[in-house]
Formats: structure tokens, sequence, C-alpha cells
């Protein structure tokens, strides 16, 4: 049985996209704001626990090894379950891990609980965007993962910043009580409107699935990932260090610039997705160019606030715009194995977190301080230009995908 049908929702043939989509993006609304949320409230975090903030973003960085390994192992275990059954299954897992975290006193257990909600959240956002993409069909998969994508870019217009000033006002781990809750909920809602039937994959072996990954493409894929979000988010997990002891703004103001970071980031997403069906290469290529020009502009003007305030609102709006261009490409290039090749680039976004996040925690105890994090988040947002360089030199020879889009592609499985 196909993915397509295991979705329970008939590929879109009209400009609509299928509710599924929608439902989803709730899902990875709650995913988006566990990630970014502790952003936000390191410092309330370190005071509590009596560690450094280059310590406490250690919760972020575990986070992002957890989503490394967490999605291609996920894919391959939960292979022969149905989605529905799937996506409730790493609801529930997520509200456990809140909940040990919301009542956890020992840093090595909050890292241990972090670490098992990332496996969760990545099982959950490699199933996801695999069925989003096959309920919208080959004419619309940029566009249904840029609203599935949507959801966890709204987390920084509003579950972050609420977060944040609910950490502030009640304690930091009040909003993690609130995810294991609005998790319960979505499992709920999962189980409502996402169709059941059978696994996502009826007999195809592991082997099989891992064969399918031997697509070049996809691997150029996969780096471009990495780099593309590791240069935003090594700058963004230690962005309340930059914004209260650089750039001087208070810290009670500082949800309203992750608010401007989320609002940005929420209409990058949504463009990339809508204009990358069309106009895939010029959609990366510009917004790897601009990420790199505004974090390279933000570690001039760091002490200064109304520009830092105004750059890290544009960071939000081109820094992640190429990600649904690129899951998209993923499962595309993926062939015969989707879900794996979804999972694999999410594991790609969350290694090049992980080792922009603990490169720039490094940094802060330099002499750049501050700007450390953003000196390496612009390095890293440069090499993105390399690998999506040699996948527009590869594809252009190959003929399959020129720079005025894919369509051309059709429905292949076999892209590599």
């Amino acid at each position: 049985m196909s993915l397509d049908q295991a979705t329970a929702t008939p590929v879109s043939t009209s400009t609509q996209l299928p509710l599924v989509t929608y439902v989803l993006a709730a899902g990875t609304f709650l995913m988006g704001t566990t990630e970014f949320v502790i952003a936000g409230l390191l410092p309330e975090i370190a005071q509590d626990l009596d560690v450094s903030v280059a310590r406490a973003g250690l919760l972020i960085t575990v986070f992002a090894l957890g989503m490394i390994v967490g999605p291609p192992s996920m894919a391959l275990l939960t292979r022969r379950l149905p989605p529905r059954q799937t996506l409730t299954l790493a609801l529930v897992v997520f509200a456990a891990g809140h909940v040990v975290v919301a009542v956890g006193s020992s840093f090595s257990l909050l890292l241990a609980a972090r670490f098992l909600t990332a496996l969760a959240t990545g099982a959950f956002w490699s199933v996801a965007a695999v069925v989003a993409t096959r309920a919208a069909g080959p004419a619309a998969s940029s566009r249904a993962l840029g609203v599935v994508l949507g959801g966890g870019m709204l987390a920084n217009v509003a579950g972050v910043p609420l977060g944040t000033f609910a950490g502030q006002v009640i304690g930091w781990r009040g909003p993690f009580w609130a995810l294991a809750v609005l998790a319960v909920l979505g499992a709920v809602g999962i189980r409502r409107f996402v169709g059941h039937d059978g696994p996502q994959h009826e007999s195809s072996s592991v082997a099989a699935e891992l064969s399918a990954l031997r697509s070049g493409r996809l691997w150029l894929t996969l780096a471009a990932c990495a780099a593309t979000t590791g240069g935003v988010l090594s700058t963004y997990t230690y962005i309340a260090p930059l914004l209260t002891q650089r750039a001087g703004i208070a810290s009670a103001l500082v949800p309203l610039v992750l608010v401007g970071f989320g609002v940005g980031a929420l209409a990058g997403s949504v463009v990339g997705g809508r204009f990358g069906d069309s106009r895939p290469y010029p959609v990366m290529l510009g917004a790897a160019t601009a990420t790199v020009v505004v974090l390279g502009t933000l570690c001039l003007v760091a002490d200064q606030p109304l520009p830092v305030v105004g750059l890290v609102t544009l960071l939000g709006l081109v820094g992640l715009t190429a990600n649904p261009v690129l899951i998209a490409f993923a499962v595309r290039f993926g062939g015969t194995a989707p879900t794996l090749a979804s999972a694999m680039s999410t594991s790609a976004f969350n290694f090049g977190t992980a080792v922009g996040s603990w490169t720039a925690g490094l940094t802060l105890d330099s002499s750049l301080a501050e700007i450390g994090p953003v000196a390496v988040g612009a390095a890293i947002a440069a090499v993105t230009l390399v690998p999506l360089a040699l996948l527009l030199r590869v594809t252009r020879s190959s003929g399959r995908v020129a720079l005025g889009g894919w369509r051309a592609l059709g429905d292949r499985r076999q892209a590599g």
C-alpha cells in the first residue's frame, strides 16, 4: 500500500489544500514551540538550575541531537504502523517528556527528557511531511509543506513569545506543563482528523528503504538543510544574551523581539512554499545569500537596539524560507523511501542546529562574547551556497529540473 493511500486523504487536484495539512500544522506548532521556547528562557533556567547560560543552552543542543538520530530511526521503527498511529504515539511521548521537564530538578534528567521529546518530535515531523506532500500532490507539495512548516514558524510568532512571557511571570516550568496538555489534545485531534488505514510501507524491507538513499541529489539537499538551519539557529539559540547584554534591550521586551522573528519566519515559510514549486533554485539561493548579509550586518551593529530588532525580524524572514523547498526536494529525491528521506532532512536540519549551537556557545566565553554566535551563524550560512550550487549544476546537467521549476518531474518515485 502506498503512503498516498495511507493518508486516507485524496491527492489534491485543486488549488485548495486538504484539511489534513492544517491539522498537521497544528502539531508542528507544538513542536516548534518546545524547540525554541528555551532560547527565550535561558537566563531563568540557568539561574534556577544553578548552571551557566552556555550550559543551559545544552537543553537546545541535546534536543537537536535527538532530532538527528530520532527521525531516521523512528521512520524505520514505525514504518509498518499507520501514519495516524505514529503521529498519535509521537504526541503522547512528547507530552510525557514535557511532564518530566516540568517536575524535574536534575539537569541531567532534563537533558534526558529533552532527548526523549526530540525522538517523538522527529517521528512526528517525518511522517507529517510525507503525509502532507502526498495529500497535496506534486504540483502543490512545497506549498503544503510551507503550511505545515508554517505551524512551526507560527510557534515563533505566538508559542515562543507567550511561553517566554509566561515563563518570566510564573516560572519557566509553566510553559512545559502547558505544552504537555496541548500535546494530549493534539493527539485527540490527530485521531479525529487523520484517516486510519494501513501501514506506511507494507512490503518493502529495511534494506530496500536504505538502498533508496543512494541519490547524490538527496545528499546535496541534506547538506544544504544542515547549513541553512545551522546558520540561523546558532544565532537564535543565544539571542537573549545578545539582546539584553549587548544591545541593552530590557529582558521584558525579549518576547516582543521574538515575535518579530516569528512573524518573519512565518512569512518566509509561506512565501518559500508558494514560490518554491515554480522557482525552487532562486528561492533557495536568494534566501541563503540574504541570510549571510543579514547576519554579517548584525555583527556590525549588535550594540544598537533598533537595528538589532529589525535585523532579527529580517533573519526570521529570509533564514528559513528555503526549508519547505529543501524538504520537498528530499522527499522527491528519496524515491521509494520518502518517509525516510523526509526523516533524513529533519536530521540534517538538526545536525546543523546542534553543531551551530554548540560552537556558538563556545564563543560566548571568547573575546567575541555575545557577537560570537552571530559570527558563527554567518559562517555556517555562507556554506549553504556550496551544496546549493552543486545541486543546481547536477540538476541542470541531468535536465530534470531547470531554474523555472520542477513540475516536469510529475509524480516520479525515483529521482536519484
